[in-house]
């Protein structure tokens, strides 16, 4: 998942004056001195300043964070703590989210540059078991999957939602029946699907599992040892990579990532050290640290640059109209990034909170870091998450208010308007299914105003924003109460009772009497 652009910013960025300060989370380790020269960039401290500044507005447990240039690395370091309370180090493992992407495209260039891939030959011809059910799924390509352009999106093939394979291949079954949002080719959707099917390229062109192509070809070549894959969260996870954090009402949570297949997309498990190593290969066109050559530099500039001025996404990698070379990564418990600049400095961040609202995620982090690399001076830190569950909190608090209020004059309600006609009575209590309908719309609701389209189960909404599911759940809760109380409360002022009927009767019988009776003679 990628970072997205929420209308919820400009409500924090008025009230962000106003935002609480959470604890700040001191630096655990710090490896390289950046102050070296005039070209070096700042010191260790004025980098520790930006990341303690940052995590303390934004709540995020820990942090870790890798700064190269060209061949050197500059700066690793740790900040704060794990779930389990250990210090986070340049050596603690935390996923790198879609970062792994970056990943992903090395490993079919690899393959391409060794004759045994083509760019722009069918899908099909390495995945015969590919075969989506609009018959224009027969034209994509290999560089359409890398580039996002297969015409797939979350849409047509809603990846978290639908039942989670268990492994790459599982991942190309479950993609036969996809219809495609576009032509492939013609427009740009970002989907974990494209790189779940590239990473079964991987498997069948190589003859190796993806997660041992990917240690053999490209993790041991560079030195990065403490780097592994996964296909399925959580019980893939190795364990020393603890539970990450969820946000709510101003306190961060432990909680287990929930179930879902991210081999080839999201999988990439790894350290600031390590990630040193990987800005390397991208600023050094392809050369890591220890002189081995992953890729050539025509590779690494094609996975930079996108093929097609309709979208900026190249092969793995993203460009902004800075010129700088990006990629996010969201979990919904952990999220990262990794950041080249023109001038050849490389950042990878990481942190073990996920994207919300109020929360982007750690690319701001990533975004102050290249600011003061490149001599500004970063803003002070400001955080909208903690207003927005403050505000949401008062909304689930007002909905409890009103709807015991509602619920005690139910009676009263019923009494002053049973006498008026159903119909009009329907439309003034339809409008009660509203937050129940906007509780079951909201995975939708927010995959398309925040997500740009993106699929999210309601599980997952519940991390991404518990005090959203809150207050909605709340609302639809004491709404259909009220509703519920109100409608039998017309019920009975409608229906006939005894003391009515009983008095009828009696006087048929009285009447029968007294006509009947030999005493009325």
């Amino acid at each position: 998942m990628r970072r997205g652009k929420s209308w919820w910013r400009s409500l924090g960025a008025a009230a962000a004056a106003g935002s609480a300060v959470l604890a700040v989370a001191a630096p655990a380790s710090a490896t390289g001195d950046p102050g070296g020269g005039p070209d070096a960039g700042p010191d260790a401290a004025a980098i520790e300043r930006v990341v303690d500044d940052f995590a303390g507005v934004t709540g995020y447990q820990g942090i870790t964070v890798a700064i190269t240039k060209g061949e050197d690395v500059l700066y690793t370091g740790g900040y704060g703590h794990d779930s389990s309370g250990a210090a986070v180090t340049a050596a603690t493992p935390m996923p790198v989210a879609s970062v792994s992407k970056s990943f992903t495209a090395l490993a079919v260039m690899q393959l391409v540059e060794g004759g045994k891939v083509r760019l722009d030959a069918p899908v099909r011809d390495y995945l015969p078991d590919f075969r989506p059910a609009d018959p224009r799924g027969t034209r994509i390509t290999v560089r359409e999957l890398l580039n996002q352009t297969s015409g797939i999106n979350d849409t047509t093939l809603p990846e978290k939602s639908l039942p989670q394979p268990d492994s790459p291949a599982g991942a190309v079954a479950r993609a036969r029946g996809t219809a495609l949002a576009a032509a492939p080719g013609t427009k740009h959707f970002y989907t974990n699907t494209n790189y779940h099917l590239a990473a079964r390229l991987v498997e069948t062109v190589s003859g190796e599992p993806f997660a041992g192509y990917l240690r053999r070809h490209v993790l041991e070549p560079i030195g990065m040892r403490a780097t592994t894959t996964i296909g399925r969260t959580p019980h893939d996870l190795p364990r020393d990579v603890r539970e990450g954090y969820l946000y709510a009402y101003g306190a961060s949570v432990p909680a287990a990532e929930p179930e879902r297949f991210v081999g080839g997309s999201d999988g990439v498990i790894s350290t600031a050290s390590d990630m040193a190593a990987w800005l390397i290969v991208q600023s050094n066109a392809g050369l890591a640290p220890n002189g081995v050559r992953l890729v050539s530099p025509a590779s690494v500039a094609a996975m930079h640059t996108s093929s097609d001025r309709r979208w900026t996404y190249g092969m793995g990698w993203d460009t902004d109209r800075k010129g700088r070379v990006h990629h996010s990564g969201i979990w919904f418990t952990y999220s990262a990034e990794a950041l080249l600049l023109p001038g050849g400095y490389g950042i990878a961040v990481a942190g073990n909170s996920g994207i919300g609202l109020g929360n982007d995620g750690i690319g701001l982090l990533a975004d102050r870091l290249a600011t003061l690399l490149t001599g500004g001076e970063p803003p002070p830190g400001a955080s909208t998450r903690l207003i927005i569950d403050l505000v949401l909190g008062g909304l689930t608090l007002l909905s409890v208010l009103l709807g015991v209020r509602n619920l005690r004059r139910a009676r009263a309600w019923a009494t002053r308007l049973h006498t008026r006609p159903s119909r009009r009575l329907t439309l003034r209590l339809l409008p009660r299914l509203i937050p129940f309908a906007l509780l079951i719309t909201l995975p939708d609701l927010l995959g398309l105003l925040v997500g740009g389209g993106r699929d999210i189960t309601f599980v997952q909404l519940c991390y991404y924003s518990v005090a959203l599911v809150t207050w909605t759940a709340t609302a639809a809760a004491m709404n259909i109460g009220v509703l519920a109380t109100r409608v039998l409360a017309l019920a009975r002022l409608r229906r006939p009772t005894a003391e009515t009927s009983v008095p009828d009767a009696s006087a048929q019988v009285s009447t029968a009497g007294v006509t009947a009776s030999p005493f009325s003679r």
